[in-house]
């Protein structure tokens, strides 16, 4: 979390009472705003946006549900609009404004740019901040320790050593601090930290003592800050992560907070992955194991008083270890009996309602000793943290003996609730996890049964979860993204995030104010479908009559494979490529511009990810060629599980899970074309099937009004 935002140096304007007018407010500030930017030109559909925020937060729709889902296509500015319309109505209310985004670029857009340009005049005057999660920070302790040449962090856990680099970066981050000129967060560092230093240095939630209080630690430094902001920019990431323990931990609480979720269209994935659990079996066996061996050193900070609680520790240790071993054993019988066949990956999914025989009463057995030894660390923690008010003289040996039990703590929660994730039952119209197993990669020198095993699950439908975390709790909410219909409709996602059609939400569609008649969208005649066999070759025949003439163009390919395999070929055919992958994002992209500046052809080749984010505007793109439909293959356990369940249930995985993703992405491709209102270009599509199959139209019909020259 950084320093928070400055008021304005002018003196402000008289406050507003929490009964005063809120759109004098809204109205006030947008006049402030245009007549101190030169240039100033108003936009229909930004001004839409303010007014439709405003109603939504003013009770107009549904006064006991305030939540608005705004498809905002590029260009309207809607960042701008919600600052607009949500500040006034969050300082008036004495409400938190919670700005989550999925992307580093938009948080950095909007603590950069966005929101310095509106706070001076913007009233109420407000205070914003951007939160970021703890292992961003140092742990103060830990810094000091190291810096002092202390290479103990946990009681079996050491540090490796440090490079006489690292060694002298570690002398200057102690040094910074200590005069105050680093606040102790990752980002602000001018040069970059070696990921094995940083992982020695951050903080942690298990090794977090409160009892040693916090006037130096920086997390809880940036957490005091939050209290005092009226604005927080955060990611999708952190703030799932505090709802999803309750709200309140890091953030503030939802029934305190006005949320603004952009880039929504991200939200569900990130809220599966909260939910995800990876048990490694075999790991957390020799976890407890070297625990249960440490023990001992226990007995000497807690003393003759002690003894009853770690006696009822090794006996939890006692159950839960065996437990570990049964599910292990069980698993790894199976497979050399070839009961159970992984696929080449190693990778083995179990059916909805199907696992192993015998393997439920294993799992339960698990949860239960599981839950057994988070329940007997309980007082040990509790007795060790009197000692360290107690005995200051053994300070450090306590306090790494705290960490070890709080680690050990995590560790025992997550065996407990992915046992329960994996044991999980649903009624007749819940859809159940995906569940499934994992082998690790095999080292040949070890024996077989050292082999690691991993059972894996993940929710597939998390509405239920988002309800019960933030949309039936929040003050209020608007999700905002310039890709939330799927083949013009909100309905798939509605479904992903637990909106219901009649549950009092509003929602809302603005189209992009660019021209899009200006660029053209070229399906070529073409010889076959992605499916053919020669449809590689035909590629790397397309590609280079595409680019012949091309100042600045991006090719977007659906895998790695497929896009090194054309790079290959065209390469060895003179053609010079940035490709993704080579280099970093941020080194190809200064490149690229480098070129066009220069009047120099560029092409970008790219997978998926350059397909979202990426702005090149104006001469930094004007040919984009989209080499296939973004059809996901539904090769990973969760996508083959939600598949399954959706056939299960008498639908059709295609028409209600591929199409509509396919759909949300290729919007998302072509929008890397225009970028501002006097862009201009083409997108080349390579695939025939837009033409040549039944579904081809209703894809065609969702993309923006481009003027279309179909092979």
């Amino acid at each position: 979390m950084s320093q928070p935002k400055s008021l304005p140096t002018s003196p402000p304007e008289p406050q507003p009472k929490p009964n005063g007018d809120y759109q004098t407010l809204v109205r006030d500030n947008y006049r402030r705003l245009s007549q101190a930017l030169p240039g100033f030109i108003p936009r229909r559909e930004q001004n839409y946006l303010v007014a439709e925020i405003g109603k939504v937060l003013l009770g107009r729709y549904d006064r006991a549900r305030r939540i608005l889902v705004a498809e905002a296509g590029t260009g309207i500015g809607k960042s701008l609009a919600y600052l607009q319309a949500g500040i006034p109505w969050a300082r008036m209310h004495q409400k938190k404004l919670v700005i989550s985004t999925a992307t580093l670029a938009l948080q950095e857009q909007l603590v950069d740019k966005d929101l310095p340009l509106f706070l001076p005049h913007c009233q109420p005057a407000f205070r914003f901040v951007l939160a970021k999660g703890r292992a961003r920070y140092c742990c103060a302790r830990r810094l000091e320790a190291l810096a002092r040449g202390e290479a103990q962090i946990g009681l079996f856990d050491t540090v490796q050593a440090l490079s006489p680099n690292q060694q002298q970066q570690l002398a200057e981050l102690w040094q910074a601090f200590m005069a105050g000129r680093w606040p102790g967060d990752r980002d602000s560092w001018p040069q970059p930290i070696a990921p094995a230093l940083w992982q020695q240095l951050q903080a942690e939630r298990h090794s977090c003592q409160p009892a040693l209080g916090h006037q130096l630690c920086p997390f809880h430094l940036a957490r005091a800050e939050l209290e005092q902001a009226d604005v927080i920019v955060v990611n999708h990431a952190l703030l799932l992560a505090d709802l999803s323990m309750g709200g309140g931990i890091v953030l503030p609480e939802p029934e305190q907070c006005l949320y603004i979720l952009d880039e929504a269209h991200h939200i569900a994935p990130v809220a599966r992955e909260q939910g995800s659990a990876r048990l490694a079996l075999r790991q957390s066996r020799r976890q407890l194991e070297q625990f249960s061996k440490w023990q001992g050193g226990l007995n000497k900070l807690l003393g003759p008083e002690g003894q009853s609680a770690l006696g009822r520790l090794q006996q939890s240790l006692g159950q839960l270890i065996p437990a570990l071993n049964g599910v292990y054993r069980q698993l790894f019988t199976a497979l050399q009996r070839r009961e159970l066949e992984p696929d080449a990956q190693g990778c083995l999914r179990f059916s909805p309602g199907d696992l192993p025989a015998g393997l439920d009463e294993l799992l339960s057995v698990l949860k239960e000793d599981a839950q057994g030894f988070c329940r007997a660390l309980g007082p040990l923690h509790s007795q060790l943290s009197e000692q360290l008010k107690l005995k200051p003289s053994q300070a450090a040996t306590t306090e790494a003996a705290l960490a070890t039990l709080s680690q050990q703590q995590l560790h025992g929660e997550q065996l407990r609730d992915g046992a329960e994730l994996l044991l999980r039952t649903t009624g007749p119209k819940q859809t159940p996890p995906a569940r499934w197993l994992e082998l690790a990669q095999h080292n040949k020198q070890e024996k077989q049964d050292k082999q690691e095993l991993l059972l894996c699950a993940t929710p597939l439908a998390v509405g239920h979860l988002l309800e019960q975390w933030c949309w039936s709790r929040a003050a209020a909410v608007v999700m905002v993204s310039a890709t939330l219909t799927a083949l013009n409709d909100f309905g798939y996602f509605r479904r992903a995030v637990g909106l219901r059609a009649d549950d009092g939400s509003h929602y809302l569609r603005l189209n992009s104010p660019f021209d899009y008649q200006s660029a053209r969208l070229i399906i070529p005649p073409l010889t076959c479908e992605p499916t053919d066999p020669d449809f590689d070759q035909m590629l790397v025949e397309q590609i280079p009559l595409w680019l012949k003439e091309q100042g600045a163009s991006l090719v977007l390919f659906s895998s790695y494979r497929q896009m090194n395999q054309a790079a290959e070929a065209l390469r060895a055919k003179g053609l010079s490529l940035l490709v993704q992958g080579e280099a970093s994002r941020q080194a190809l992209l200064q490149l690229h511009k480098m070129k066009c500046d220069g009047k120099q052809p560029s092409v970008l080749f790219g997978t998926g990810s350059f397909a979202e984010g990426l702005d090149l505007p104006g001469h930094y793109l004007t040919n984009l060629i989209i080499t296939k439909l973004p059809f996901a293959v539904p090769t990973s356990p969760v996508e083959e599980a939600m598949a399954e369940w959706i056939s299960l249930c008498g639908g059709n995985p295609f028409m209600q899970l591929a199409m509509p993703e396919a759909s949300r992405k290729l919007i998302q491709a072509c929008g890397r074309l225009l970028r501002t209102e006097t862009d201009s270009g083409r997108i080349v599509l390579l695939d025939k099937r837009l033409l040549s199959r039944r579904y081809g139209p209703a894809l065609l019909d969702a993309l923006p009004p481009f003027t279309r020259e179909l092979g």
